[in-house]
C-alpha cells in the first residue's frame, strides 16, 4: 500500500523529530558507553535502541512519551549493567567475553580459530589492513570482544616462516 491517510504522514513527520530528538539527548546525558561498540551486550542495546525508535516512529500504538520512556528505561539499564560491570567481575564475565590469542608468534591457534569461527583468511586479511604483508611481519593477532582484530608488531623487525594456510 502506498498512502493510507494524511494522520499518518504527519505523525511520522511531528513525532519522528521529537523522538530523535529525544534520543540524542538521553545518549548525550548517559555518556560515550551507552553506544560503544566493546561487545555483544553493547551492540544488543544499540539494536534494540533503533528498534525502538523505529517503533515510536511508525506505530501509531505507541505513544511518544511511552516510546521515550522505553528508550529511557533501556538506557538506564545499559548504564547500570555497565556500571556494575565495572565493579563486579562476576557482573562483568557475564556481559563481556575476554579478547582472543588467535595468532602468535609464527603459528595459527586453530583450537581458538574453531572456537571463535575464524579463518585464517580473515586473520591474514586483518594482517593485511593493518599494513603488512604478510602474517610473517608480525607477531600476534587478537580477536577483540568487538569482532575486531588486533595486530601486534614482532620486536627487531624479524621475519618469521609461516607455512600457507591448508586447503
Amino acid at each position: 500500500m502506498f498512502f493510507d491517510d494524511w494522520y499518518g504522514i504527519a505523525r511520522v513527520l511531528i513525532v519522528g523529530p521529537l523522538a530523535y530528538v529525544a534520543l540524542v539527548a538521553m545518549l548525550r546525558a548517559s555518556g560515550k558507553r551507552t553506544l560503544s561498540k566493546l561487545n555483544a551486550f553493547d551492540f544488543v542495546v544499540t539494536i534494540a535502541m533503533g528498534s525502538m525508535l523505529a517503533s515510536i516512529i511508525l506505530t501509531d500504538t505507541v505513544a511518544l512519551l511511552e516510546g521515550v520512556a522505553g528508550m529511557a528505561m533501556l538506557i538506564g539499564l545499559q548504564f547500570l549493567i555497565t556500571w556494575l560491570s565495572v565493579r563486579d567481575k562476576r557482573v562483568s564475565r557475564l556481559v563481556k567475553d575476554e579478547p582472543t590469542l588467535v595468532f602468535h608468534k609464527g603459528t595459527y591457534l586453530e583450537s581458538q580459530l574453531k572456537r571463535m569461527r575464524v579463518t585464517r583468511g580473515e586473520v591474514e586479511a586483518a594482517v593485511r589492513q593493518h599494513g603488512h604483508a604478510t602474517v610473517a611481519h608480525v607477531g600476534s593477532v587478537v580477536l577483540e570482544t568487538d569482532g575486531s582484530f588486533s595486530v601486534v608488531g614482532k620486536a627487531g623487525g624479524e621475519q618469521l616462516a609461516i607455512e600457507p594456510p591448508a586447503g
